[in-house]
């Protein structure tokens, strides 16, 4: 039949790619799918909005889904955790490390007060990145990734304008190629330096053994998500000559480049609020070829720029390499730096206190330490954390600040709000939740930004202000709440229609009253309203206590018509062993009621520490409908059952015990319900799933019979290759040899049905 021809030419498509040994094919260059696909595939994504920081502006950029084959095969090197390609200096990976950085095709400018949007000219050929606002709102900036170096452009955030900077050849290789200064007209960049010259060239034969020495002792060197580690002397050459760059200040509006200091390897980068220190982290020998380079010895400084000439520099931690950290640990030693946003020049930093091992038992398991400018004076203790320390909310007001510290163990995170400038003064705990509860989950603080450009909490009086996503048992209906930090009781001013997907994007001014959100139904494109609240009214819990109403800003069009004949819905079930489920089931256009389809399951394993928290339902079935990847084959006549529940239930220290059994218990209650619902085909489901979900799908392949085929990406199937600890799994392969060999489908595939990749 045609569907299963189809579904027969992905599968077959995917393992072409990973099979062992392939096959010339009779017919030159790629297939393509049927044209309606296709004119799906190669329609525009919907934009991604930025709203300005002064709140009177939206840039929506439009990102590309599809990358052409010629840019996927552009070489790049494997160095040390790094993917680089050496023609134009560029980083290969996306953030997630699953692909090449992603393209922005398409960005406009849209006034918040009129509506009036103009089109940014990018470019020939653009690949442009994220824009960063200045905090001014005057200017934003990107990179785009030219044929021969990534380029530094800017735009005027009145008329729409954009020009290249002159002369600034960005290195992007470790982050933190280009931010806004603190006086928002100068930016402070990595460049590829002038003198580099030619790259180092791979010696006809080798000088002597590549050799790699043991110093004795006891310890894990954690290898999940480690790859492309360092091989030989030559990659050591590469890695020092495409990690090496420039750090210069640029000015926007003369494009002036004011070098600072010698060429490094630097890594991360932090002005202070001053816009007079830098915070400053460099990575230095020696190396690892186990180790990625985030793990390597580091050395962090500050330096004082008010005379660039003669550059004074204090360090602050020196950081040997981290080749001993526990699974799911941290290194000993300084971590985490941030400034203080209401003062200067004060750093903070966490210490562990546990030896960055969650097996010790401890009272408190990191310290928070806090220097100040001239940074001369030792560092002094601030406080502690019981849990691990994960970050900080500053607030304008000094006595106020929000410290979040998380227990792996129990999948727990507590919020507490803290006093920095009296020490003596017991933390008050705001939030103490399992990070497993969706319902009960209290949102993120609204941030608003200085006019240095660091981000403070959203806060009027004794009132700040919150959103998130609202999970329900209906589906995700996202809010904006206000919150008493006196009283710690929160009141919603507004929350998403059932029959909806709104989210709140920023305040609109200083206004708390009108603000702007990201407006989307399955069959209303997304776009950017102004919503004003009104009066209070009666509402029952978790409702908005305030009615509102709303403008829309943009008006854009549906890119894809004829995908609002797939209809999506929400449904619940239950494990065998009663632990509650759900998954959106999509139906092709033109299904008729009753009809058995073809259909597709994805899914993506989550770890629970609490049953009771597994079935709660994520997402939502409001959502503008977009057919991407597995989801268009539903133009092919398939139903897909999306986003299936696949909860792995138990300790944290041992869930793995019992993995492939919750595994085959969750596609069994999936396949089930949607054979039971009268629209999935028993003798015709497959299964797809990316990463851990791939690795899902080869083991439901070859411990089941559910699935007639399977198509797994960037998967990993034998886990004794990572012996200390994969996904959530704590304990090493010595630990616990028999979870690593029952969890890997590599140790039966001779014994599987099917074939799978």
């Amino acid at each position: 039949m045609p569907l299963q021809k189809t579904f027969k030419s992905l599968l077959l498509a995917a393992l072409a790619i990973c099979a062992s040994s392939l096959f010339a094919s009779a017919q030159s260059g790629y297939n393509l799918p049927p044209k309606n696909i296709l004119d799906v595939m190669q329609a525009p994504a919907p934009p991604t909005p930025s709203v300005s920081p002064t709140h009177d502006a939206i840039l929506l950029i439009t990102w590309q889904d599809y990358p052409s084959i010629a840019r996927v095969a552009t070489p790049f090197l494997r160095l040390a955790g790094v993917r680089v390609e050496p023609r134009n200096h560029s980083k290969h990976d996306t953030p997630g490390g699953y692909g090449i950085t992603p393209c922005a095709t398409s960005i406009s400018l849209v006034q918040v007060a009129n509506g009036a949007e103009t089109k940014i000219t990018l470019p020939t050929n653009a690949c442009a990145g994220t824009p960063r606002w200045s905090a001014d709102g005057k200017r934003f900036a990107f990179v785009n990734l030219a044929a021969d170096s990534v380029e530094l452009w800017v735009g005027d955030a009145k008329t729409g304008e954009v020009h290249q900077l002159s002369g600034v050849r960005l290195n992007p290789i470790f982050g933190d190629e280009f931010q806004w200064m603190p006086d928002q007209k100068n930016l402070l960049v990595k460049l590829v330096p002038a003198d580099l010259g030619e790259p180092p060239v791979a010696p006809i034969t080798l000088s002597g053994p590549s050799i790699q020495e043991s110093i004795g002792g006891k310890g894990q060197s954690s290898t999940y998500e480690n790859r492309d580690t360092l091989n030989n002397k030559h990659d050591v050459d590469l890695f020092d000559y495409y990690g090496a760059s420039q750090l210069a200040i640029v000015n926007t509006e003369s494009s002036v480049v004011t070098k600072i200091g010698a060429p490094g390897i630097y890594f991360e980068l932090a002005p202070a609020p001053d816009g007079v220190h830098l915070l400053v982290t460099s990575i230095h020998k020696p190396y690892s070829y186990v180790n990625t380079y985030d793990h390597f010895p580091h050395e962090v400084e500050v330096w004082d720029l008010s005379k660039p000439a003669e550059i004074e520099k204090k360090t602050i931690a020196s950081l040997p390499l981290a080749d001993r950290v526990p699974i799911n640990g941290v290194p000993l030693g300084p971590r985490d730096f941030e400034w203080r946003v209401t003062e200067p020049a004060t750093l903070l930093w966490a210490e562990a206190l546990d030896g960055g091992d969650w097996h010790t038992t401890v009272p408190n398991r990191d310290k928070i330490m806090l220097q100040k400018a001239p940074f001369t004076a030792p560092a002094v203790e601030v406080t502690r954390t019981k849990q691990r320390f994960e970050g900080i909310y500053w607030s304008d007001q000094p006595t106020t600040a929000l410290i979040i510290d998380y227990d792996h163990n129990r999948h727990w995170l507590q919020t507490s709000i803290i006093n920095f400038d009296d020490p003596a003064q017991k933390p008050r705990l705001l939030w103490d939740l399992s990070t497993d509860e969706r319902y009960l989950n209290p949102g993120n603080p609204v941030m608003r930004r200085l006019a240095n450009g660091f981000n403070v909490l959203r806060q009027e009086g004794d009132s700040l202000y919150i959103s998130g996503v609202g999970s329900s048992t209906e589906g995700d209906r996202p809010f904006l709440a206000r919150l008493n930090l006196t009283t710690f009781k929160t009141e919603r001013l507004f929350r998403s229609d059932k029959n909806a997907y709104e989210q709140f994007l920023s305040f609109a001014g200083n206004d708390s009253r009108s603000f702007l959100t990201w407006h989307q139904t399955p069959m209303d494109p997304p776009n950017a309203y102004l919503r004003t609240l009104g009066k209070s009214i009666y509402a029952p819990a978790g409702e908005a206590r305030f009615d509102s109403t709303s403008v829309a800003i943009t008006h854009i069009p549906d890119p894809t018509p004829e995908v609002r004949a797939i209809h999506k819905k929400l449904y619940k079930y239950k494990r065998a062993d009663g632990v509650d489920l759900s998954f959106t089931l999509y139906t092709p256009p033109g299904y008729k009621e009753g009809t058995r389809v073809p259909a597709i399951l994805y899914a993506y394993p989550l770890d629970y520490a609490d049953a009771s928290k597994a079935g709660q339902v994520t997402g939502s079935q409001e959502t503008f409908t977009r057919l991407r990847q597995y989801r268009l084959l539903l133009l092919a006549g398939y139903a897909i059952i999306d986003n299936a529940s696949f909860p792995i239930v138990g300790d944290p220290q041992k869930a793995y015990d019992t993995y492939l059994e919750q595994l085959v218990a969750d596609a069994t209650a999936a396949v089930n319900e949607a054979v039971r619902l009268g629209v999935a085909d028993p003798n015709r489901i497959g299964v797809t799933g990316h990463s851990h979900g791939a690795l899902m799908t080869a083991n439901l392949v070859a411990h089941s019979d559910l699935f007639r085929a399977g198509v797994a990406t960037s998967g990993s199937y034998n886990k004794t290759l990572p012996p200390f600890g994969f996904q959530n799994e704590q304990r090493s392969v010595w630990e616990a040899p028999d979870v690593y060999m029952k969890v890997s489908p590599f140790f039966v595939a001779d014994k599987s049905k099917h074939r799978c990749c």
